[in-house]
């Protein structure tokens, strides 16, 4: 698997129920309990090494794991200090990134964490470079200096007012330099980190967490345990465990008709509450730009005319999730909704068959959409199916849907041999850069010859280098509107997340949000 495919693992959503979790009820609970909390996912958690893992099952094991220079806060998108004291950039061109550590920093064997650590961790991700990690998110990262025991200093080879969230999130996850060796992978699914929790084992259908004794940061730990169980895409058999009461909180995976049901059911008085909350989670369909049938602009935009996203999230979503329409979400700095303003909200067969005529083609598009059964989320095919026949009710289409095995999938993608596919996306960090630039930049992660060099040599540059980001809005207007001309991706949806709890489990509401940082610390149970 190339790096670039890579890049899309961490952002692939393997259930729309990703859940923002909120318990049952909103007080804090007996926080003083510490009571041991099970927590259900249906992902799985790919490594214990953060130079390799790039995938969400991973990242929430890293989070609670390891600590990292920065990290969110709950409910800001706004970076904070967490193994740093303080961190800043050091020059007016956002290229020297310095941090200053928190003193009496150590690891969980009681290991001291000083800045060798910190720049053994990052230097050790760059070389080992692995295909299934994060060292794509840091092209920018010239070199990194460590003055003293406290002070770290990153040398940046371009401006880039977005590394602050990047070293927030699980690429920037410090690791003790005695335990983990420079030049490969750990492979014995240990882990020593720094943060408010230990692991204390780990296999593919288990993975159990206790509070660390030697952390220091701005956590405040609620529970004395968490055990994580994992399903392996086994959505069904989650659904039981948490009506089993096997486990506490059902936590991405389950699927749509499933949360919709046991919704229903809350009132009965059923020991279960579901609460919705925000997402940045995202799926698009993406267009091969040199696949003979929708490299044509005709094609394409009649397509944009045809699919009704309403229809989508009503029929084979029960509406959790909510119609998306452009490439950076709502919630999210400079999000419009461009492909509404193009293309409007409803089918518009007229003005699909007037695309086509233009292009001088007069008879049926035979189409294929590629799917693939359970990465992008249990619904995909269905929701494919219903493309395809939103499609052939136009009279203009003849789409038909095929769904393979993930391996084959990315194969057939990276060969060029689809003209249409999808792809989801789970921010790596909130902001619009991550929305945009790895789709649109060089070596994008769609893999569909898509080329504008307005956005690639202009307008990414210019946003990346904007350290106000505010600021940023009009450059990415601009970006999404022109997206919308050409059509190289059509979004579909931005999912709603939710969670599903037991009776006396609390503070879920501050363990997801649009950071993508599941906060074992603050949930506790009564």
């Amino acid at each position: 698997m190339n790096k670039r495919t890579q890049w899309s693992v961490l952002s692939i959503a393997t259930g729309l129920a990703a859940a923002t979790l909120t318990g049952c009820g909103t007080e804090d609970g007996d926080s003083g309990s510490g009571a041991s909390v099970v927590v259900g996912m249906s992902d799985d958690v790919q490594t214990t090494d953060p130079a390799s893992g790039y995938d969400p099952g991973s990242w929430l094991l890293f989070n609670n794991v390891y600590q990292s220079l920065l990290s969110f806060p709950v409910g800001s998108t706004e970076p904070e200090p967490e193994a740093a004291r303080k961190c800043g950039f050091t020059d007016t061109r956002t290229q020297v990134f310095t941090c200053t550590l928190r003193d009496g920093l150590k690891f969980s064997n009681g290991n001291e964490l000083t800045s060798a650590d910190v720049k053994f961790s990052f230097d050790r991700t760059l070389r080992i470079n692995d295909d299934a990690g994060p060292a794509i998110m840091f092209p920018m990262l010239e070199k990194v200096e460590t003055p003293d025991e406290r002070t770290v200093v990153f040398h940046l080879n371009v401006p880039d007012a977005t590394f602050p969230s990047k070293i927030a999130s699980g690429a920037g996850s410090i690791v003790d330099r005695r335990e983990y060796p420079a030049d490969k992978l750990r492979t014995d699914g240990k882990a020593v980190g720094s943060g408010p929790y230990k692991l204390d084992s780990f296999s593919k259908e288990r993975a159990e967490f206790s509070r660390s004794g030697s952390y220091k940061g701005p956590a405040e730990i609620k529970n004395s345990r968490v055990v994580l169980r994992l399903f392996d895409g086994d959505q069904p058999a989650l659904k039981k465990a948490l009506l089993a009461e096997d486990v506490d909180v059902a936590y991405r995976g389950l699927e749509a008709q499933d949360i919709a049901e046991i919704e229903r059911d809350t009132s009965t008085g059923s020991g279960i509450d579901i609460v919705p909350g925000t997402s940045a989670e995202v799926q698009h369909l993406v267009l091969n730009m040199k696949h003979p049938v929708t490299r044509k602009d005709g094609v394409r935009k009649a397509m944009a005319y045809l699919i009704d996203r309403e229809a989508l999230v009503q029929q084979v979503y029960d509406s959790t999730a909510a119609p998306l329409y452009s490439i950076i979400p709502a919630g999210i700095t400079a999000h419009n909704t461009a492909f509404f303003d193009e293309y409007g909200s409803r089918p518009e067969p007229e003005k699909a068959k007037k695309a086509l005529r233009d292009e001088g083609i007069t008879e049926k598009v035979d189409i294929t959409l590629w799917s693939t059964p359970s990465r992008y989320g249990p619904s995909t095919d269905k929701e494919f199916r219903a493309i395809a026949e939103q499609l052939n009710a136009s009279g203009l289409f003849d789409a038909k849907v095929r769904s393979v095995e993930f391996a084959e999938y990315e194969k057939g993608i990276a060969a060029g041999e689809y003209g249409v596919y999808v792809k989801g996306w789970v921010p790596d960090y909130p902001d619009p850069d991550n929305f945009t630039q790895p789709f649109f930049g060089k070596g994008n992660v769609l893999e569909n010859e898509y080329e504008n060099r307005v956005i690639t040599e202009e307008i990414i540059p210019a946003t990346a280098a904007e350290n106000d980001r505010s600021a940023t809005s009009g450059d990415y207007a601009k970006l999404q509107n022109a997206v919308a001309r050409d059509v190289p991706i059509i979004p579909l949806w931005q999912a709603k997340q939710y969670a599903v709890v037991r009776d006396r489990v609390y503070g879920l509401e501050n363990c997801l949000d649009a950071s993508t940082v599941f906060r074992f610390w603050e949930i506790s149970k009564g």
